[in-house]
């Protein structure tokens, strides 16, 4: 069965369609868990030819790895992307179609999903959240499990949002103790709108730096390009990370770690939650 979705171009200008197959179930293999969805798989391309036999993608690709980040998925639930996708049929799909999954990600040939775009109230304003599909989500924190320990050992003793073992209470107790140790003065710094604006070219250099696996940049490129899906149109998304995503958190503190970097370098003292900080 074959089923055809189209989306409109913001201004009315052009479309995007995909043709998506249903698969049918099939009996589950070991170690794997899976559901009935739609597969969008068309692009080829990466940013270097070379595929070492086993890499940095490949790790992120093992069963181990996506296993657990199925069992991440599916414990976090949410509410389906624009294929409306539930994760309650996340299991049958990867156990139908986790094989040419893996594959097209290896070959260059998978193309993420846009996300559907919500907003939620916040103090001023709304922000602005973007939900992936929830295969693109297994997929995403599968990069993210991979990659946090590597970034771990670099990021700054400072930060304390979106690490593991780290928290806002810890935060609060650094805080304490600085006031302890006789600091009189604090500036409450925010970063408007800065998983907003982003800029991903800049993201994707620092990124380089440490991920020497081309395809693995390659592969978070196309998530930060996916686009999203607003009122059934279709927007691009030149800029920004979209908060929403297993990625976002990991992508926003190696962003703000050359904020991190800076800050220490000039001897201040301060604690950074997220994109909030106090100097």
């Amino acid at each position: 069965m074959r089923v055809n979705e189209s989306y409109q171009m913001k201004g009315g200008k052009q479309k995007i369609s995909k043709d998506t197959c249903l698969q049918n179930s099939r009996a589950e293999p070991e170690g794997y868990a899976g559901g009935q969805t739609f597969i969008w798989i068309t692009e080829n391309n990466l940013t270097n030819a070379d595929k070492p036999e086993y890499g940095l993608l490949e790790q992120i690709l093992s069963p181990t790895n996506l296993n657990r980040a199925y069992k991440r998925v599916r414990s976090n639930r949410g509410s389906g992307g624009i294929d409306k996708m539930k994760v309650e049929s996340l299991k049958d799909y990867l156990v139908n179609n986790k094989d040419q999954l893996i594959q097209a990600i290896l070959d260059g040939k998978y193309r993420p999903n846009p996300v559907r775009r919500v907003e939620i109230p916040k103090e001023k304003g709304k922000r602005k959240l973007g939900i992936p599909t929830v295969v693109d989500r297994v997929v995403q924190q599968a990069i993210a499990q991979v990659l946090t320990p590597v970034y771990e050992k670099q990021f700054s003793s400072n930060s304390y949002g979106f690490r593991p073992k780290r928290s806002a209470h810890q935060a609060l107790n650094r805080c304490r103790n600085y006031i302890t140790d006789g600091y009189k003065y604090a500036v409450d710094m925010d970063l408007e709108k800065f998983f907003d604006t982003v800029n991903q070219s800049k993201l994707i250099e620092v990124l380089s730096r440490t991920v020497k696996d081309g395809r693995v940049v390659s592969l978070i490129h196309k998530y930060l390009n996916a686009g999203v899906v607003v009122r059934n149109k279709f927007e691009e998304t030149g800029m920004g990370v979209q908060q929403g995503s297993p990625l976002s958190p990991l992508l926003s503190n190696i962003m703000l770690n050359e904020l991190d970097k800076e800050l220490e370098k000039r001897g201040h003292t301060f604690i950074r939650y997220a994109d909030d900080s106090v100097p």
